[in-house]
């Protein structure tokens, strides 16, 4: 049994050196692991809270504020990535609170839309326009702040061309 829970505790400090998971993430790939049974990864996993290895808090949060300064996104699609993470609604919402008082939406997608700007220019037309707005929503933005803003965009009135 000590063989077992020293291996397995081995394993999840590997898996946590790659790269930092949510306590639902180690357990699952632990269990997976060979003669690693649910009590062993539990025992594993409460000694790698003891000594703050694992704090979903805190990984919700730092993974939340990395990707916001990597790349705008917005808070629904930081959601659905927290989700596939396995992190705790409670605790996702807690941490895009935090991540979206430093930085707000509006900021967030005036930066995407500036970036996407400098690539491809105004749009021109409604399909370019429709092509904005869609790269927005897929960004994880409000349909709403992302439809004012394409809309103050899109000055075009001579849709002819869309046909």
């Amino acid at each position: 049994m000590a063989e077992i829970l020293r291996r397995t505790f081995e394993r999840a400090v590997k898996l946590l050196a790659a790269k930092p998971r949510s306590v639902a993430e180690v357990r699952e790939r632990l269990l997976k692991g060979r003669g690693a049974d649910q009590e062993v990864v539990e025992t594993v996993i409460s000694r790698l809270r003891e000594y703050g290895y694992l704090n979903d808090e805190r990984f919700a949060f730092s993974y939340a504020s990395y990707k916001v300064k990597q790349k705008p996104v917005g808070r629904r699609r930081l959601e659905r990535d927290l989700k596939f993470k396995k992190v705790d609604s409670k605790v996702a919402n807690e941490a895009l609170e935090l991540v979206y008082a430093e930085t707000s939406e509006e900021q967030l997608i005036d930066q995407a839309i500036a970036k996407r700007l400098r690539i491809r220019g105004r749009p021109k037309n409604r399909m370019e326009a429709r092509s904005l707005f869609d790269h927005l929503l897929r960004q994880g933005f409000p349909f709403e702040l992302v439809s004012d803003k394409v809309r103050s965009l899109a000055d075009f009135t001579d849709d002819a061309d869309v046909r």
